[in-house]
């Protein structure tokens, strides 16, 4: 059969080459590559949407010799591998693909579209610049047209670079914006921690009774607010002593979940909650009982909905200065290693006296910077990456 034009879309029929048996009548996209999202020639089939249809097409597709389907993330991959996109720029890919809320999907594209790269590539260059002054101080500080004045500039320019990547390890991490933020209801027994997570996720999402130390194990239940991930956390009540075993391992359990919550709703006395920088008093039971805490806590009643909104749009605030902004740079675990790396590296070159020293930690900032976009890489490290996107991506 025909081929049409590259990049431009043609209404073609597909029949089976074997028998002619009519397939779909689709619309047929041919890509030359290098200008493509891989870099190779592609081409795109823009079926009918039925599950029979696609799975008939490729029936007769994987027939052909040489034709397979792609692994998980082969395709972005390749993309990698040909030059058409960086390990940061892959990873907000992948973010963006498993993105639920509108923060999540902002900073993935703030990602994907290689605003950290292009930070990187800014930093390299001034890393090169800097390595050949100092390169020439090694080799050539004897002749008259190599001046005293590199020490300063090279010392100026690494503490430069180094004030760039500490603003950017400041910012919070990548990862509490992927996970949600951790929010545990905490308080004795039968205070109502129960009743305020379901008003809270509007759901029924945790047992409530009148029988206290119902709640025996941590309830998870993540949830999107405003575009915001949270995750709010229901709690076994909390009491010095109990001769039940298994609510002693509950209560454990919450407070080891008290230890890594980025907020605590206390429903207990005040001020007695676990020592905790986001700690937020609550008074819940405003519907049946006289105003218990002091005018900082959030009064509210959870089966009224009397103040549970108020609270909300609380957490919300309290929220956006816990997390990154969407639209700026947030760097993961990997990146924020690296970028730590490169951060000590530069530190010491600052204050180094020893041209041989200040080479080495300048090399050692360039390693650093160049894993991160991997100019230097590993296998293993590409197959955990690639091997998070769907099949084909």
């Amino acid at each position: 059969g025909r081929l049409p034009e590259p990049r431009r879309a043609s209404l073609a029929t597909l029949r089976n080459p074997t028998d002619g048996l009519f397939l779909d009548e689709a619309l047929i996209l041919v890509f030359t590559g290098p200008d493509t999202a891989t870099g190779e020639d592609i081409a795109e089939l823009h079926l009918h949407g039925g599950r029979a249809v696609v799975r008939a097409v490729q029936e007769v597709l994987s027939a052909f010799e040489g034709l397979r389907r792609a692994e998980p993330g082969e395709f972005t991959r390749r993309a990698f591998a040909n030059g058409r996109m960086d390990l940061n720029e892959a990873e907000g890919l992948a973010d963006l693909l498993t993105a639920e809320t509108e923060w999540q999907r902002r900073a993935a594209s703030t990602m994907m579209v290689g605003g950290f790269s292009k930070a990187i590539e800014g930093w390299r260059n001034d890393l090169l610049s800097l390595s050949a002054l100092t390169e020439a101080e090694l080799d050539f500080s004897d002749e008259a047209d190599v001046g005293i004045q590199n020490k300063s500039i090279i010392s100026n320019g690494c503490s430069k670079l180094h004030n760039e990547i500490a603003t950017i390890l400041a910012a919070p991490a990548a990862e509490k914006l992927r996970d949600g933020l951790r929010i545990v209801l905490g308080g004795p027994p039968n205070c109502g921690k129960s009743t305020l997570l379901n008003a809270l996720v509007a759901r029924d999402a945790a047992i409530v009774s009148d029988v206290a130390g119902t709640t025996r194990d941590l309830i998870e239940v993540p949830v999107a607010i405003s575009g915001i991930p949270f995750v709010f956390i229901d709690s076994a009540g909390v009491r010095e002593a109990t001769s039940n075993s298994i609510e002693a391992i509950g209560i454990e359990r919450a407070r080891a979940a008290f230890d890594i919550a980025d907020m605590i709703l206390w429903l207990g006395d005040e001020g007695a909650g676990p020592d905790h920088s986001n700690l937020i008093e609550i008074d819940p039971k405003a519907d049946v009982a006289a105003t218990c805490k002091s005018t900082g806590a959030y009064r509210l009643s959870a089966l009224t909905g009397e103040g549970v909104s108020d609270l909300i749009e609380a957490l919300v605030e309290q929220a956006k200065d816990l997390l990154p902004p969407p639209d700026q740079v947030a760097v993961n675990l990997r990146q924020r290693v690296l970028l730590t790396n490169a951060a000590s590296a530069l530190a010491d070159a600052t204050i180094s006296d020893d041209w041989l020293i200040t080479a080495e930690q300048l090399r050692h900032a360039r390693l650093s910077l160049d894993s991160l976009t991997a100019r230097a890489h590993t296998e293993d490290m590409l197959d955990s990456l690639f091997g998070r996107f769907c099949v084909g991506k």
